[in-house]
């Protein structure tokens, strides 16, 4: 059963317990490039019961916007066909999550929004709702600040889990943007979602590509071993005019809250991270380097203690010896981004390019000296991460050849570590050559 095949799932009349993901746990961790279907090419899922789903969050993620390629709704959509019924969408800004149910109704998916409730917290949900309605997944895509923890307000995870145990949940990455001292918080998530056996992914699309399941399709074919890994990020700071994404304060900074895909990328092909032996140095704003000239925000309103670097570049080795490295730049002008990552192993160089906007791959294997260039036109990665993640909530048969979900929320929990890791190295680092400057100026 192929996740395009819309074979036989389970029905409404089936009890609520599926298999969970420490169930799943023979499924593999890559998936065979070939059945990463584009969405016009892929079958709604089969079945006449609904699928009915909440939606946490009514923003740009959920619903799309001019800024990037997302829009979640517009992929379950795509996927469930008539059986989509979103039960709820829960935002504090109610009219925001009104008017795009009003659009919602207005078009031709009316069907899965006619009967959809807007609520402004968890907790009117949870009074207000027909308990008698059974909800089959939670799509979590609130503000990372705002979830990804313990604490009341700030646990949405938990809160679902609690009155909705064992229900399916996708969560947005990162898992949370909070300060390192609650780093603890997210591995507790974490442990309760694995205890809880929810089917629980978290959207770290680029594992989805079709180029970077190429990657590891030749990775393991040949019985490599991955010996490096170097990513590069390059942004268009110029069309970045959200100030809280320049005030680390607000946003973590740009290596947590945007280099945050790179970061799982490259421990995606290397492995676990040695944390200890993360290294990292910045460009920072008031350098002679760090002068941006077209900022689409007044950075002067931020303090000067949390204004974002202008460059991080980070190393580290992993548990398997191998070396990491990612430098993350916000340098560019205009509206394209730069990406590559290159995994290294004995005779192979593998080189993803462009990822966001048109992946391309270029291989260099053992007898050629020349790169082979591969490109995957019109590859969406959300969909496929979004349709995975459904086969697996409805299947009904053992697939040898399925996959596990790519990112569990343990694993983007080790991600958000290694993020908070480089940010710190980058602050020491910061830190001790100011106070050598200090030390030095005091000598003369």
């Amino acid at each position: 059963m192929t996740p395009a095949s819309g074979g036989p799932r389970r029905g409404s009349n089936k009890p609520i317990e599926r298999r969970g993901s420490s169930n799943v746990s023979s499924r593999r961790q890559s998936i065979d490039p070939s059945r990463l279907v584009r969405m016009d090419k892929v079958t709604h899922v089969g079945g006449t019961d609904n699928f009915n789903v909440v939606f946490i969050g009514a923003g740009n993620i959920m619903f799309g916007s001019d800024e990037g390629p997302w829009n979640h709704s517009f992929r379950f959509e795509h996927k469930l066909g008539l059986r989509l019924k979103v039960v709820a969408i829960v935002d504090p800004a109610v009219e925001r999550a009104k008017d795009v149910l009003r659009k919602k109704c207005d078009s031709f998916v009316v069907s899965a929004y006619q009967a959809t409730e807007v609520y402004k917290n968890f907790e009117e949900f949870l009074k207000q709702r027909d308990s008698s309605q059974r909800i089959n997944a939670f799509l979590i895509g609130s503000p990372p600040m705002f979830r990804g923890t313990t604490t009341s307000g700030r646990d949405i995870e938990m809160q679902i889990m609690k009155h909705f145990p064992g229900v399916a949940m996708f969560i947005e990455k990162p898992v949370a943007t909070g300060p390192k001292s609650e780093l603890d918080e997210a591995f507790k998530v974490s442990k309760s979602i694995t205890e809880s056996g929810a089917i629980c992914s978290v959207g770290y699309m680029l594992r989805y590509l079709k180029a970077v399941q190429m990657m590891k399709q030749i990775i393991e074919d040949n019985g490599l071993t991955v010996m490096a890994t170097i990513a590069r990020y390059a942004c268009a700071y110029e069309a970045i005019a959200k100030p809280d994404w320049w005030d680390k304060s607000k946003s973590a900074g740009p290596i947590i809250e945007q280099g945050t895909h790179f970061c799982d990328l490259s421990r995606y092909f290397g492995g676990e991270v040695d944390i200890s032996s993360v290294t990292a140095h910045s460009l920072e704003w008031d350098e002679n380097a760090g002068h941006l000239s077209k900022m689409s925000i007044d950075e002067s309103k931020i303090a000067p203690e949390n204004r974002i670097p202008r460059v991080t570049a980070a190393t580290w080795k992993y548990d398997s010896g191998a070396i990491g490295s990612f430098t993350h730049v916000a340098t560019l002008q205009g509206h394209n981004y730069s990406c590559e990552l290159e995994v290294h192993a004995d005779g192979y160089s593998l080189k993803l390019v462009n990822p966001y906007v048109q992946p391309m791959l270029y291989i260099r294997e053992p007898g050629d000296d020349h790169e082979r260039m591969v490109t995957f036109p019109d590859d969406d990665p959300f969909f496929s991460e979004v349709s995975n993640w459904i086969d697996i909530i409805e299947d009904i048969e053992e697939d040898p050849d399925a996959a596990q979900i790519l990112s569990s929320y343990e694993d983007a929990c080790r991600t958000y570590e290694l993020t908070w890791a480089i940010r710190e190295a980058s602050e020491r680092s910061r830190a001790a050559k100011l106070a050598a400057s200090n030390v030095k100026v005091e000598s003369t």
